[in-house]
Order: C-alpha cells, then structure tokens, then sequence
C-alpha cells in the first residue's frame, strides 16, 4: 500500500470509527484546531480525543476530495483534503482538512488535526 493510501485510511477512520482507532493511531499528544465553538482545541493527550469517539458522535457518508500528500522528511507527513460529510445529527458538513503524522515504531500517528469549514 502506497503512504498515500495508508495515511487516507487512517484519516478516515478517524471520521468513522471509534475510540479503538483513536487509540491505536492517534500520537501521544495530538494538537487539534478546530475553529466551532465548544470543539476541542489545542494540545489534547490520546486518551482525552479518544474518548470522544463515541457512537453518538460519528459521521457518516464521508467524501475526501483534492487529496494532497507532503512528506517534508522520511518520518513525517502531512495530507490535505476537502471533506464533505454528514454529522450524527444530519447536517451536512464541509471542511479543508490538514493532519499531520509522524512515523512511530509501531507505525504513523496523527500529531495535529485541523478543520477550515468551508
């Protein structure tokens, strides 16, 4: 599997799983930015966004758009995309999305998340 497509995969499963996911990829601490209101921000440890993962809160019918893969160095890399979904509770929503990963022993974990809604 190319970098590409194993970094979309995780990415996706970060909209559409659960907290398994967040813990298996998720970096130690991992800087989130999102700009709603009552949205986590800033540095955040593993364990606090995985709880977040909850059954009530994941979307459905994700579409990732304008992908774009950097890798600055062997052992990180950032991907970019245009997110179209769906919320838990039936809105529709779109973002710019930047997250970044670094490459781990034990494989890439997501270091930052960020959302430009669109």
């Amino acid at each position: 599997m190319s970098l590409e497509a194993e970094l979309f995969d995780i990415e996706e499963g970060f909209w559409l799983s659960g907290e398994d996911h967040f813990l298996k990829h998720l970096d130690v601490r991992c800087l989130l930015a999102f700009p709603q209101a009552g949205e986590m921000h800033g540095v955040h440890s593993r364990a606090d966004v995985a709880a977040t993962a909850t059954p009530q809160n994941r979307w459905r019918d994700l579409s990732m758009k304008d992908r774009s893969l950097l890798q600055p160095v062997e052992d990180m890399a950032i991907i970019s995309y245009k997110a179209e979904v769906m919320r838990a509770d039936g809105q529709p929503y779109s973002a710019i999305v930047s997250s970044a990963y670094a490459r781990r022993p034990e494989g890439w974990k997501l270091a930052l998340h960020q959302h430009s809604p669109i």
